[in-house]
């Protein structure tokens, strides 16, 4: 299966990033940037030792230790759905990634990804939904809008919002890679101390084990995965898979593991934007494979108008 997008190189926008291969072992070049890990630790020690605004209502935070997707974003729509069938007034607050906004605001039904980025998006779905880096400024105005409780995607390393429980979002696969802090490392800070900060750990994915020896024995660790029936009515079809999140080989593997036949995939950068061009070539490829397009949900709400149409969604 090729590993490279096959388009046309004027399609710079598309190229791939990843994760720097340095991150998953300790060799010289971590080693090397060792120094500047010890800084950027300490830039996050400081900034959490700021106090921050506590709100009248409880704040949950799906955060985690590292740089990158872990699944905060889907623990944080599961959340609101249990809020939401329980009768809670929940609001979703986030930074909003990757939009173009500036500010804090309530995410409004004609906002794009482009504007509020691909999660706010997705969050708006589910509950009333803000984006700013100001969590204390999007909380108060949820509250004054009647929120009940306060739901952060990412933040656990933000501190103008004191958090009334927190849960540690981790991917099973990757983990915590080597160790170490950023650039040495993926760790946003050591996970000892953002487990101290925690109720729980959500660990998420095929249970291959790879983060349980990493986490503090006295944390409460609950397992889960990602499901969808509408992957599962794709058992045993061919698919053409494409995916612009942090780990698009995170999303492939979980497709082969439910037994989905992957004629062909092809990685995008994190966050990226979709134009007509990319979908008629991802149209006219599967096509020419005798297979069914299957993406993300935080790629299909940056697709074009009407190419949600043409695509399956995990």
């Amino acid at each position: 299966m090729p590993g490279q997008p096959s388009f046309p190189t004027h399609r710079a926008n598309a190229r791939v990033m990843r994760a720097p291969g340095l991150w998953a072992q300790n060799g010289g070049l971590a080693r090397l940037l060792a120094p500047f890990s010890v800084l950027s630790g300490a830039i996050t020690a400081y900034r959490l030792a700021k106090p921050g605004w506590k709100a009248s209502v409880p704040v949950i935070c799906c955060g985690n230790a590292t740089v990158g997707g872990a699944g905060k974003t889907t623990l944080a729509i599961d959340i609101a759905l249990r809020l939401n069938a329980r009768g809670i007034a929940v609001h979703i607050l986030l930074r909003g990634y990757g939009g173009t906004f500036k500010g804090s605001r309530r995410v409004a039904p004609h906002d794009t990804a482009a504007v509020v980025g691909d999660e706010a998006m997705l969050l708006a779905k589910v509950a009333p939904t803000w984006v700013g880096a100001d969590r204390a400024a999007s909380a108060r105005s949820a509250i004054a809008h009647g929120a009940a409780v306060l739901l952060m995607d990412d933040g656990l390393q933000n501190p103008s919002l004191l958090k009334t429980m927190s849960l540690l979002v981790v991917d099973d696969i990757s983990a915590f890679g080597n160790g170490r802090m950023f650039p040495a490392g993926p760790l946003r800070e050591h996970v000892a101390a953002a487990a101290s900060r925690c109720r729980a750990a959500i660990v998420i994915g095929p249970g291959e084990g790879y983060a349980l020896p990493r986490l503090p024995p006295a944390l409460t660790v609950l397992r889960a995965d990602l499901l969808s029936e509408e992957i599962a009515a794709l058992t045993g079809r061919s698919v053409l898979a494409f995916a612009g999140i942090a780990f698009p080989n995170k999303f492939f593997s979980a497709l082969e593991r439910e037994g989905i036949l992957i004629a062909a995939q092809e990685p995008f950068s994190d966050h990226h934007v979709y134009t007509p061009y990319e979908v008629a070539e991802l149209t006219a490829k599967a096509k020419s494979l005798g297979a069914v397009l299957v993406t993300t949900p935080k790629d299909a709400v940056r697709l074009p108008a009407g190419a949600a149409e043409k695509v399956v969604f995990r």
